[in-house]
């Protein structure tokens, strides 16, 4: 693998340098001294604000793109080997790296390489992380997989102390990083059309704990199975957090919802009651959530006032129970949940939000997850008042399976919920308008663009 020397700054180009993640690393290459351009199928405030930083960019991709000055290549697993620009690359010789190995690579220049992996909760448990730190004043490095407003973005270029990053286990992408503290919060089946089962997953994330030096720390949530086995081979620091006080260094207690659904709950540390916690956002899950946030912070030695006020001052990062709007007094929420368990979160915390009815607009994300989930997609879904279902959202995917969205109507419907099937984003914008009254809660669901159903019915 190419290995980059971060005193000798050269020209990186970047294939989809428009992506969330690629558009953070580009920044951190910038503010380290390197040249750097990239291309992407289209223009987006993303490539704009790195246009307006410095960067060359070039809509959209294609082969002239790729000039003789630039020293390496990075491209993210989206990118198809027939990409003209990967091509041109890989036939001019000139060395490549994937958006994994850029970021493992840029981890290694910072004291303090904190990585945030699970099946779901990456985005919001960075973002805690983020918040504590800033609060602190420790001047971190952020990368995070969503728009967080405290940093006016996804990342944020700080000291050389603390680098925060998402780590996604999707084609084993986090087991190209370097990190000094991995947090894991939960692992579930997901991604199936690239791991082949649970047993899998697992033996990835078992394969990323030892990726930590002997000096190193996992936090890891008790409640997932058997989480003992994830570091019984490891020699680093284990500090555990979860449901079970019995169990977890770390848990709560007195467990109270505000009227907006956002917990307050008493902290306990090996099971005696410490301090009282606030948080600024919705849902028990984040309960567990924060409290690997407070695990790590005061593994940085964080006093408790920061590690509080970071927590009640975070409020959310965008698609993350984000309240978009209200029209006929109807409110909008729009959510990133495009996993059973996160569909069941979700659904956990509106029932804690003022509504008379809750509804759901549902996109599903890829034929192999919805395939493989259905049952439990069904069973998540019916914890909504109502229920209307898009097309699936292929994402990478091309080959149906043989699934629909109408086949997930009938497992909804068989429940005995109420479940609409409609194909077009007209139409259901349409039926909202006729059957959504006065009170009620609709949230717009899903990893793909169905937030525009909810920006659609605001404008």
């Amino acid at each position: 693998m190419y290995k980059i020397d971060f005193n000798n700054p050269i020209h990186v180009h970047f294939i989809g340098i428009g992506g969330i993640s690629m558009s953070g690393l580009a920044k951190i290459l910038l503010s380290k001294g390197f040249t750097v351009s990239g291309s992407d199928s289209n223009s987006s405030a993303l490539t704009d604000e790195l246009k307006s930083d410095g960067c060359l960019i070039s809509i959209p991709q294609s082969a002239g793109n790729i000039t003789n000055n630039i020293d390496l290549v990075v491209y993210t697993a989206a990118i198809h080997p027939d990409n003209p620009e990967l091509v041109t690359a890989s036939n001019a010789g000139i060395p490549m790296l994937t958006r994994a190995e850029l970021l493992g690579q840029i981890m290694t220049t910072y004291n303090n390489a904190i990585n945030i992996a699970g099946t779901h909760g990456k985005t919001t448990t960075t973002s805690m992380i983020s918040e504590i730190l800033l609060c602190a004043e420790m001047n971190p490095t952020i990368s995070v997989g969503g728009i967080l407003n405290s940093i006016g973005g996804n990342t944020r270029v700080g000291g050389s102390e603390y680098f925060v990053a998402e780590a996604c286990e999707y084609t084993n992408s986090f087991l190209s990083f370097n990190p000094t503290m991995n947090i894991i919060l939960n692992i579930k089946e997901d991604h199936l059309d690239f791991f082949k089962d649970i047993d899998d997953i697992r033996h990835s994330f078992k394969l990323f704990t030892e990726k930590l030096p002997s000096d190193g720390t996992l936090i890891i949530n008790t409640d997932i199975d058997d989480y003992e086995y994830f570091y019984k081979d490891t020699d680093c620091e284990v500090i555990t957090y979860g449901s079970d006080p019995a169990k977890s260094m770390y848990s709560a207690a007195d467990i109270s919802y505000d009227e907006l659904g956002r917990c307050t709950y008493s902290l306990l540390l090996n099971g005696v009651k410490s301090d009282t916690i606030t948080l600024g956002v919705p849902g028990i899950h984040n309960v567990y959530n924060s409290l690997s946030a407070i695990a790590a912070a005061r593994k940085f030695s964080i006093d408790m006032a920061h590690i509080k006020a970071g927590l009640a001052s975070f409020k959310g990062t965008n698609r993350r129970f984000e309240k978009k709007g209200t029209f006929n007094n109807i409110t909008i929420i729009d959510d990133y949940a495009h996993h059973p368990d996160e569909i069941r979160a979700t659904l956990d915390s509106a029932a804690h939000y003022p509504h008379n009815h809750v509804w759901v607009v549902f996109q599903p994300h890829t034929y192999s997850r919805t395939k493989l989930l259905l049952d439990q997609f069904a069973d998540a879904l019916s914890l909504a008042d109502r229920v209307v279902l898009a097309k699936i959202y292929a994402a990478r995917e091309t080959d149906t399976l043989g699934i629909s969205s109408a086949d997930l109507c009938d497992k909804i419907k068989a429940l005995g919920k109420d479940c609409v099937y409609i194909d077009n984003f007209d139409d259901i914008e349409k039926f909202l308008l006729k059957n959504c009254i006065n009170g009620d809660l609709l949230i717009t669901m899903g990893a793909g663009d169905i937030y525009k159903v909810g920006e659609d019915l605001l404008k």
